[in-house]
């Protein structure tokens, strides 16, 4: 009589543990389906970019890693080192950990990060001299993308 229980319990188990292990589907979307028409390589975000400091875009690239499930915080691969930290427009998105060296198809808001020393003149700082026109940029600075809509892609 107990063989047929522990049988029973066994396999609701087993089937329990599997669940959470499968692999992500091709094609599964968190937030909004993005528009893939339009869309470009990751590596080459920055220099479509130019001298824009925000735009919308539709890019693909690999997920480096998972920083928050909760919001949606992964950080993407930018080609030579460079990095784009993204996160979800919608802080209710959960996107699972496993995501972790998918290649994604993301839509949204890209975004270079600020460096305070450039606009100083702004401020109504006034320099003068040789370092009135310099500009310290670091290469390897971050860009930021705020997500609208994520698709697994492979």
């Amino acid at each position: 009589m107990r063989s047929p229980i522990f049988l029973i319990a066994f396999l609701l188990s087993t089937a329990a543990f599997a669940q959470q292990h499968t692999p992500l589907p091709h094609g599964m979307v968190y937030g909004e389906k993005p528009n893939t028409q339009a869309m470009m390589n990751a590596a080459k975000l920055e220099g479509f970019m130019g001298k824009k400091t925000r735009i919308s875009t539709t890019i693909e690239g690999r997920v480096i890693r998972v920083i928050h499930k909760k919001g949606g915080w992964f950080e993407l691969d930018a080609g030579e080192g460079k990095v784009i930290t993204a996160h979800f427009k919608d802080y209710n998105i959960n996107i699972p950990g496993n995501l972790t060296g998918r290649m994604v198809i993301i839509e949204g808001v890209a975004q270079k990060q600020f460096i305070a020393d450039d606009l100083q003149h702004l401020a109504g700082d006034t320099v003068t001299g040789k370092k009135q026109h310099q500009v310290k940029t670091n290469t390897k600075r971050k860009l930021t993308f705020e997500v609208k809509g994520l698709m697994v892609d492979k």
